[in-house]
């Protein structure tokens, strides 16, 4: 009796990723404990002062010189109202004085941002980078 044998065609065999990648990832998180552990971190060696020694403090910033618009479009410093150009004298005479200084524009949330965008910029141009616009929490 013979038996027949069935040849079939051989197939490539299939490959599985996901538990050759599951190894590798183990490997990987090894290595990088290891050298998480190995490495030695050395910091920049600073000298600090000593804080018996130093009484001086830092010098005081002044008050800032704060210019407010008001509703009308009115210009006002403390509570007096000016006129352009007094203000941008006030603000020369300010920041003349004051190097560490900065001015301050308090606008009213009532005035068109166009406005206000063009007052600010016309102290900008008298006080450069020192001029500000102030922004109120409503808090």
């Amino acid at each position: 009796m013979r038996f027949r044998t069935q040849r079939t065609q051989s197939s490539i065999p299939s490959i599985q990723l996901i538990p050759m990648l599951n190894v590798i990832m183990g490997v990987l998180a090894f290595f990088v404990m290891t050298s998480m552990l190995l490495t030695t971190q050395e910091g920049v060696n600073v000298q600090l002062p000593n804080t018996e020694n130093s009484q001086t403090q830092p010098p005081e910033k002044p008050a800032p010189l704060i210019v407010q618009l008001k509703s009308q479009g009115q210009l006002v410093i403390g509570n007096q109202s000016v006129s352009q150009e007094q203000l941008f004298e006030q603000i020369q005479t300010y920041l003349s004085q004051n190097p560490q200084g900065a001015v301050f524009l308090q606008a009213d949330s009532q005035l068109p941002y166009e406005q206000v965008i063009q007052v600010l910029a016309e102290m900008r141009d008298v006080g450069g980078d020192r001029v500000s616009l102030a922004i109120d929490s409503g808090a």
